[in-house]
């Protein structure tokens, strides 16, 4: 099969991208190519990149040409300049469900996210939930999968908690209460959509998407502490503080150590879905549980932050783009 992946240089689509070209299946990755994090990935085999957003209609049909499915993977976690979530999740989505249409796909799978709901008074929550609804109202076989956190080699969550070890000797956590997570391994979730893209599972369903392992917030970043071998003093902290240091950290930083966005998924806890959602078969459900090793797999080359990390420094090498 030939499949196109939005977002194909991020950290999700690159891993689905991976996992179908070791299957054997074309893979076409659609991305702008800010995120230079694996830039092996456009070059392996089975692999052609196309560089372009997901505002044209028109060019994204003729990449999806001849194209049998869609993962739908490009999102962002925080607004920078013209880069907002109506902008990306919303008018982003419907161009590509109108692309897939006009291109003959005849199948597409989105990420979502886990909290995805409408009149929550959270922007990026309410434009996810609004993509869904347009992926459920295409008319393609459609899947959903709604994952909480997903971590692995390359993510967000292992990257920036090892480096904040390394950079500050404190670490607060998020309101005076611990929270549920059920950390999602990103080979679990790759092989999800895969069966979904290529074996048409889970068709025209929405799935919650969470790991295995019952955790609270507070136990899985003293985990990670252990494991990078950093002993932080950690306390709590009222969720209003972490907003006022999500406002300025998206501000300054090319990849925020926390969005305001996230602050928010933290505080509400990322182990149930937000709506009701249809069962994921056992078969499929994620089985990677979140241990020492597990995390040591993902954990980047030890380093704290620096200048590179600033806004100001991507600019000048030309990486403004916060699309993955």
């Amino acid at each position: 099969m030939r499949i196109a992946i939005t977002g194909g240089t991020g950290f999700v689509g690159r891993h689905i991208a991976s996992a179908l070209a070791a299957a054997g299946h074309e893979v076409v990755l659609i991305a702008r190519g800010c995120d230079r994090t694996r830039p092996e990935v456009r070059r392996a085999t089975g692999m052609r990149f196309v560089a372009m957003g997901l505002d044209c209609v028109d060019d994204l049909a003729q990449a999806f040409a001849g194209c049998d499915a869609v993962a739908h993977c490009a999102g962002i976690n925080r607004e920078l300049a013209a880069y907002t979530y109506r902008r990306v999740h919303i008018e982003g989505t419907r161009n590509v469900v109108d692309a897939a249409r006009r291109a003959g796909v005849r199948r597409i799978a989105l990420i979502s996210f886990l909290r995805a709901r409408p009149n929550c008074g959270m922007a990026y929550h309410e434009s996810k939930w609004a993509a869904e609804e347009l992926v459920r109202a295409s008319a393609l076989d459609y899947t959903i999968l709604k994952c909480g956190v997903i971590y692995g080699s390359g993510d967000h969550m292992l990257d920036h908690l090892s480096r904040a070890f390394h950079t500050f000797p404190v670490f607060p956590f998020v309101g005076y209460s611990d929270k549920p997570i059920r950390p999602n391994a990103i080979e679990d979730v790759a092989r999800i959509a895969c069966a979904a893209l290529v074996d048409g599972a889970l068709s025209r369903r929405t799935v919650a998407v969470v790991g295995p392992d019952g955790l609270t917030l507070r136990g899985v970043l003293r985990q990670v502490a252990r494991v990078t071998g950093r002993r932080p003093w950690m306390f709590p902290m009222p969720v209003w503080f972490h907003y006022v240091v999500g406002w300025c950290v998206e501000r300054v930083m090319a990849v925020p150590l926390v969005s305001v966005a996230q602050v928010r998924m933290l505080d509400e806890g990322l182990a149930e879905p937000g709506t009701p959602c249809d069962p994921l078969p056992a078969e499929l459900a994620p089985r990677i549980a979140f241990t020492d090793a597990q995390i040591r797999m993902g954990l980047p080359e030890p380093k704290g932050f620096g200048m590179r990390d600033l806004r100001c420094c991507r600019r000048q090498a030309g990486e403004t783009s916060p699309i993955v």
